[in-house]
């Protein structure tokens, strides 16, 4: 009997992925275990492996293929003994039986479906496998051929799908059939076709309010003066995201600047004093190393504010797991040092070098990035002296840390000059007061300045 393999869910969150590489072709062997696709989230590149052995029959969907919803028929294995073009052939029937519960569903809610719906709603879409061809994937209810994103694109910009011409099999109107229609103004208003059920049910409320329309913005724009650039998954999980933090956390923000000549002094002894490997030091600690095991321990110190709010609970966390923003190209990810109070520096900074280097890979596992309980974001490298940084869910506080510099301060009466920076807190002031936040950045800044205490 034919094996059907499918998008997989590489995260608890994912609803789709693109199909980057394939690893195998057809009539290739594989068995348990063995790598043959490569999957690109909205976050990292990973791979797909093999649960099943066989041989691959059909690769029902093409390398490159973007927005494949999880659970979507991806390719057909022929089981040992099997007829690999019967394999082929009938692949893909299995989920025949959940096609009338397709098909009683009312028309008006095909394209809700079909679309990026709220988290809540996902396990209902992703429940019932389907082809790339199927009817509920390939009509979008509305009797036209169209994929998922192109239809998701022409809903965003605000345009009729069905006054676009398709250029894909049987007239499917694709990605790419979309973006030239917006580009060239060549398609109506969706709002034209708002009498129709199924647009009607596309225009259901959302889960937050837009800005304005694509059209309403390149109006504003002399034709051919601009490009459009489509968004990736990347660019539209850190949009949802940073809309979803602003609109329902209230943020609190405490500042303080702390001296930095005993931690420069101390980082410098212990980077001359550490073991060399083939003729290379072990380890090589940075300021944002030493940042990091900071803010671990002021948590552990101040255990209050290491929570996540939830509507029913108060999430107390039993370790500091510490997210570092770290950019990458086309925007950023947040890897986390696990349990970061009882690690060492060196362990920080080797650990730290290691997600970073993977990061701009897209190379990290979802358990890499997801989660933690607070966030450092630095820009002082960027010669950034004071910013407020976004609270990025669950966490219930996120440092900014600017740029550390030379100023002039009074001591006893006299001028010196220090070394010093500025740090931003910024709290879910739900579960995050002011006076917590305030006690936290105390704890975080005697730590600084006096980095012994990280040692002990």
């Amino acid at each position: 009997m034919p094996i059907n393999i499918t998008m997989p869910a590489l995260s608890p969150t994912m609803e789709e992925g693109n199909l980057a590489k394939w690893l195998v072709k057809e009539g290739d062997t594989v068995k348990s275990g063995d790598v043959i696709a490569e999957i690109e989230t909205d976050k990292a590149t990973m791979e797909v492996e093999a649960v099943d052995e066989g041989v691959v029959a059909k690769l029902v969907v093409p390398a490159g293929t973007e927005g494949v919803k999880v659970n979507t028929l991806i390719a057909i294995l022929a089981a040992d003994g099997e007829d690999v073009a019967a394999a082929a052939a009938g692949g893909g029937s299995a989920p025949k039986a959940e096609a009338p519960k397709e098909a009683e569903k009312p028309a008006a809610a095909a394209p809700a479906a079909a679309a990026p719906a709220p988290v809540a709603a996902a396990p209902a879409a992703a429940a019932a496998p389907s082809t790339a061809t199927s009817t509920a994937s390939s009509h979008g209810g509305s009797g036209l051929f169209s994929s998922p994103l192109a239809r998701r694109i022409a809903r965003d910009a605000g345009l009729d799908i069905k006054a676009v011409t398709g250029s894909g099999p049987h007239g499917r109107v694709v990605k790419s059939d979309v973006e030239k229609a917006i580009a060239s103004g060549g398609a109506k208003p969706a709002a034209a076709a708002a009498a129709a059920p199924a647009a009607a049910a596309s225009a259901a409320p959302a889960t937050a309010p837009k800005g304005m329309s694509e059209d309403a913005v390149l109006k504003l724009f002399e034709p051919g003066s601009y490009e459009l650039v489509p968004h990736d998954g990347m660019r539209k999980t850190i949009a949802k995201r940073l809309q979803e933090s602003k609109q329902t956390i209230p943020h609190f923000y405490v500042s303080v600047d702390v001296e930095l000549d005993a931690l420069l002094a101390l980082r410098a002894q212990l980077n001359d004093s550490a073991p060399r490997k083939e003729d290379k030091p072990v380890y090589k600690l940075s300021v944002n190393d030493m940042v990091i095991k900071a803010m671990a321990l002021a948590l552990r110190d101040v255990p209050d504010a290491n929570v996540s709010w939830t509507d029913s609970n108060m999430v107390k966390h039993k370790h500091a797991d510490v997210g570092v923003a770290v950019s990458i190209p086309g925007g950023l990810i947040t890897p986390i040092i696990r349990s970061a109070e009882l690690k060492t520096l060196s362990a920080i900074s080797n650990e730290m070098k290691d997600l970073g280097k993977r990061a701009k890979e897209r190379k990290l596992k979802p358990e890499e990035y997801q989660g933690g309980t607070t966030a450092v974001s630095n820009m002082g490298m960027m010669g950034v002296k004071n910013f407020a940084a976004v609270v990025n869910p669950p966490h219930a506080t996120i440092l900014a840390v600017g740029a550390g510099e030379e100023r002039v301060v009074v001591k006893k009466g006299e001028m010196v000059i220090v070394n010093a920076m500025t740090v931003t807190l910024s709290t879910d002031h739900r579960c995050v007061d002011g006076a917590l936040g305030a006690e936290l950045l105390g704890a975080f800044k005697r730590y600084i300045e006096n980095p012994m205490g990280m040692l002990v």
